[in-house]
């Protein structure tokens, strides 16, 4: 009986290690100091989607998703606008640039890294399949990027390890 037992035990721990090591190999950030401020950065890295790719990275201040769109002549500025939308969710979520103004594709998310819960759109991102993006640029011209089953699965838990490490950069 005290056999019996103590493989129980013993198999529940390397049952639960290899639980812990599976969310840990999916929660893979690439972390970055600075040299001169000595500030650490994390980032998912990209993940490559039909028509771009995007990355979310975070410091102390900001958790930051940027969207990189393939081609040419991509202009976007504060007025442009994303309409994303969701797995489950009727309605679209709209949101404007909150980058620079450039010709290169690059559309910018910007969020407060903060301990409490995250905005409505960085929380849907967390916990939601994103099905589509649309972007309006200056061209007024809009661009639609789908986003696969695998990248639907890859922006959620990178972006739910992201934002729970960030917290971790809050001083």
């Amino acid at each position: 009986m005290k056999y019996l037992l103590m493989a129980f035990l013993l198999f529940s721990l390397v049952d639960n290690s290899r639980a812990q090591d599976t969310t840990a190999a999916n929660c893979k950030l690439i972390k970055e100091t600075d040299p001169y401020t000595k500030e650490t950065k994390l980032s998912t890295g990209f993940i490559f989607l039909d028509g771009g790719s995007v990355t979310i990275d975070a410091d102390s201040k900001e958790i930051i998703v940027l969207f990189s769109l393939d081609g040419a002549e991509k202009c976007f500025d504060n007025n442009s606008t994303a309409e994303v939308y969701f797995e489950g969710l009727k309605s679209k979520t709209l949101s404007r640039n909150q980058g620079t103004m450039n010709c290169e594709g690059l559309f910018q998310f910007v969020f407060r890294n903060s301990r409490s819960n995250p905005t409505t759109l960085l929380q849907r991102i967390m916990t939601k399949k994103i099905t589509h993006i649309i972007f309006t640029g200056n061209s007024k011209k809009p661009v639609t990027v789908t986003v696969g089953p695998a990248e639907q699965e890859a922006i959620m838990a990178q972006a739910t390890c992201l934002v729970n490490d960030g917290r971790g950069l809050i001083k």
